[in-house]
């Protein structure tokens, strides 16, 4: 990775540069007036020393090796801006009195305002449909097959993958999200498992050879997903259908031991 890669990432990073130039310029308020040395280091000299890396290209060159530049622009997320941003209005306004105190104070809230756009207006997020930021299906099929005091193996479609360790430490799963990444895990694009829940058409007879060869009690799949063959004479039975997925259990499976 080049140094002008970096810039790159850092342009885009931006936005619409207000908050970064916001940040910015709060970095040198605290240079030039804070004092106390705890907050300086945390607020001022720690931030620069992440960005003196962040454009280093010998330090890109390195971070390319072994994390590649696809997630370089990470680093930045360890930028305190919110923080700073705050705690320098708020240093601000302890030294002013009277009017200029609110209008200062109302100023830094409408610049806040216009700095940024609805999060929602982007079609990669939607709104959280619980307190847990995650579909509800995920919720609803790790409560109905989580069995207390132990965990349980269960094989889930790549669109649910990423949730399911968020939610639940005891619903295991024989790949997790490290699938959906390819630079991460090559040997994971293979996974026969995976290629089998995936398939347009799910052959039952494969999948459950293939779910009991990796000790899955559960499999979860779409509500509309076509199996040919049916997944009963794999020794999996149908459990439960809720949120448009059908959910099958290892018909020799009991909870209680």
């Amino acid at each position: 990775m080049e140094t002008n890669h970096a810039i790159i990432l850092f342009r885009e990073y931006m936005g619409t540069g207000l908050i970064v130039i916001w940040y910015l310029l709060s970095l040198v308020y605290l240079f030039l007036k804070e004092e106390r040395k705890s907050v300086r280091i945390l607020f001022v000299y720690v931030p620069i020393l992440l960005l003196l890396l962040f454009f280093n290209p010998m330090f890109t060159a390195l971070m390319t090796i072994y994390v590649g530049d696809d997630i370089y622009y990470r680093m930045l997320w360890l930028l305190p801006m919110t923080v700073v941003i705050a705690y320098s209005c708020v240093c601000i306004c302890g030294k002013l009195i009277g009017k200029k105190r609110i209008v200062f104070a109302v100023s830094a809230m409408l610049v806040a305002m216009v700095s940024g756009s609805c999060i929602y207006a982007n079609p990669v997020f939607t709104r959280a449909e619980n307190l847990y930021h995650m579909p509800d299906s995920v919720v609803h099929i790790c409560d109905a097959i989580e069995v207390p005091g132990r965990e349980v193996m269960a094989v889930f479609p790549l669109e649910l993958v990423q949730y399911v360790r968020q939610y639940s430490p005891i619903v295991c799963m024989p790949y997790g999200r490290e699938i959906l990444v390819e630079a991460w895990n090559e040997w994971a694009v293979q996974n026969e498992l995976c290629d089998a829940m995936e398939a347009e058409i799910v052959e039952a007879d494969t999948l459950g050879a293939l779910a009991r060869q990796e000790a899955c009690v559960y499999i979860i799949l779409p509500g509309d997903k076509t199996v040919r063959g049916n997944l009963l004479d794999a020794g999996y039975e149908k459990f439960l259908e809720t949120d448009g997925y059908v959910i099958y259990r290892d018909q020799y499976f009991d909870p209680g031991i």
